[in-house]
């Protein structure tokens, strides 16, 4: 049975023959560009292509290239910034078209017979002594799976596939799941994807991963690496195999490695083509689930920033965090909150207990014999002790429409600092959604969205 099913699933995840072709054939061209432009500019650098394309690990129909160009290691940092971006808009120039992106410096994002193409200057590095900026370890990551992996890229095919299916994919500080090279690490590591799904539980207990043996060849590195990571509570500690500071799953989130030790025990129980390709939910009625568990649905709906995932998800989560908190201290109960954005316009969905609240609430103050107690006995009307402190009624705004915008009016609530200024244009509506966000009003309130049985 479980055989069947890898055996469907790779019939739709590995690359044919006609697309291989046109990927090789796309790199060559790229390559070729790039070697020109270099030279045109005077330029001595080293082209690599790295990522899951050079690695042979890429999904049918998933074709980022990732270009590094790779200056010498006497290359001034700011050279290599100011010349590598140079050299990026040359390339792109003679690609379909391109962006300038910013991460550690600034690299080129283009596009090629409807391919993404990044184009990142770098050091070229041959030892993780020698690694100056973040990007400079993809050169020897490339090169330490090519020389490891031994055939068995399809088992890394099946387990991206399958981390994409359970929704624990991505490295992003936003998404917090597994990256691709992690997957390969670990196939590397156990022998396959079904060694891989088999160890969920031994993983966990172990917790620390070295593949290349950093705790025997540099056991002082790797201890401060293994000690730093364990103090900051991660479900993982895969040492690089390329640099033993460096810990492969420090993105790892516990939900996303939780979902995944699920994920993996359900499958051998009972292995399905849905773990790799889930089907749509259907039946997505957000207003049933709203009357089912007598809870309200309060959403603030505002215009995207213009800015990357990368930045726009932490800081729509940073705010949806900021509400919980806010309106806890309001006496309203959270349930949960979830963001996002669909299309130009993002959203933050808020679950409460209630929208409405009590006319009065208790306001404690501090001790009557101090001076601040002086103050609040002056300012409130009525005023009463138990014990030595005091205590009076205070009047409060009632519906959670007038809650929000006096907290925001206030300041009152942490909000991202580069989507505040949207959120405090944003229209607030209350158990309902417009036609766009009801699917992700429905996944919301069912948990579909993260229901470990689903």
């Amino acid at each position: 049975m479980v055989q069947e099913v890898i055996g469907e699933v790779l019939v739709r995840i590995r690359p044919n023959e006609e697309e291989r072709a046109f990927i090789e054939g796309l790199m060559r061209e790229i390559e070729n560009i790039a070697r020109g432009r270099a030279e045109e500019l005077g330029l001595d650098i080293k082209p690599y292509f790295v990522g899951s394309l050079a690695k042979d690990t890429y999904l049918a129909g998933d074709h980022d290239v990732d270009l590094f160009m790779a200056f010498p290691l006497d290359t001034p940092l700011e050279e290599l910034r100011g010349k590598g971006l140079e050299l990026g808009k040359a390339i792109a120039e003679r690609l379909d078209s391109y962006e300038v992106a910013y991460a550690e410096h600034p690299y080129v994002r283009a596009r090629y017979k409807g391919v993404k193409v990044d184009i990142v200057p770098c050091y070229d590095v041959d030892s993780w002594k020698d690694v100056r900026t973040a990007v400079d370890r993809s050169i020897l990551h490339t090169k330490w799976v090519l020389e490891n992996l031994h055939g068995r890229n399809d088992d890394v095919r099946l387990l991206k596939r399958f981390l994409k299916g359970i929704n624990a994919y991505g490295s992003e500080i936003y998404v917090r799941g597994f990256s691709g090279y992690l997957a390969e690490i670990l196939i590397i590591k156990y022998g396959s994807f079904l060694d891989v799904l088999e160890k969920a539980d031994f993983m966990l207990r172990q917790k620390i991963i070295d593949p290349a043996g950093w705790l025997k060849s540099e056991p002082e590195i790797a201890m401060k690496t293994i000690k730093r990571e364990a103090e900051g509570d991660k479900p993982l500690i895969v040492i690089d195999p390329v640099d033993p500071r460096r810990n492969v799953a420090a993105n790892l989130g516990w939900e996303k490695f939780g979902r995944f030790y699920f994920k993996a025990h359900q499958f051998l129980e009972e292995p399905l083509v849905e773990f790799f390709f889930p089907t749509e939910s259907t039946g997505e009625n957000y207003l049933g689930e709203l009357r089912r568990k007598r809870t309200h649905l309060v959403t603030l709906l505002f215009k995207k920033p213009q800015l990357v995932d990368d930045l726009i998800l932490p800081q729509l989560e940073r705010s949806a965090r900021g509400f919980e908190k806010a309106l806890r201290r309001e006496n309203f109960r959270v349930l949960g909150w979830d963001y996002g954005y669909v299309g130009e316009e993002a959203f933050i969905m808020l679950e409460l207990d209630r929208i409405v609240r009590e006319k009065i609430t208790i306001k404690p103050g501090p001790e009557f014999f101090t001076e601040r107690g002086w103050d609040f006995y002056r300012k409130n009307e009525r005023v009463w002790l138990i014990g030595k402190r005091l205590y009076a009624e205070k009047r409060v705004k009632e519906s959670i429409v007038d809650v929000i915008v006096e907290l925001l009016e206030k300041n009152q609530v942490a909000l991202g600092k580069q989507v505040r200024e949207f959120i405090h244009s944003a229209d607030i509506l209350v158990d309902y959604v417009p036609g766009e966000l009801k699917r992700e009003a429905y996944l919301f309130l069912s948990r579909k969205k993260w229901n470990l049985k689903g």
